[in-house]
């Protein structure tokens, strides 16, 4: 099982064979957790939640997984932590 930041998600997801299914990716990725803003996601599960059945790329899987994360987990751009 590794942990992961979402800044640095490009290294995981670098090392998928792309095109590559929903299913493949989320079963490559399932012990894989992903450290967010407010908490962790299994990544495996987040890539199941995406309504695209296969990715051609690495950038068409990072922006579903953006989809399909909840705002907070990301944080607000441009906010310092405390603020708010």
């Amino acid at each position: 099982m590794s942990e992961i930041k979402l800044s640095r998600i490009e290294s995981v997801l670098e090392d998928l064979e792309y095109p590559v299914t929903n299913d493949r990716a989320a079963a490559e990725l399932e012990d894989v957790t992903l450290l967010l803003a407010d908490g962790e996601r299994n990544l495996g599960a987040l890539i199941e939640r995406s309504d695209s059945d296969r990715f051609e790329s690495m950038d068409d899987l990072e922006s579903e997984l953006n989809n399909v994360l909840p705002r907070e987990a990301v944080g607000e751009p441009y906010q310092s932590e405390g603020e708010g």
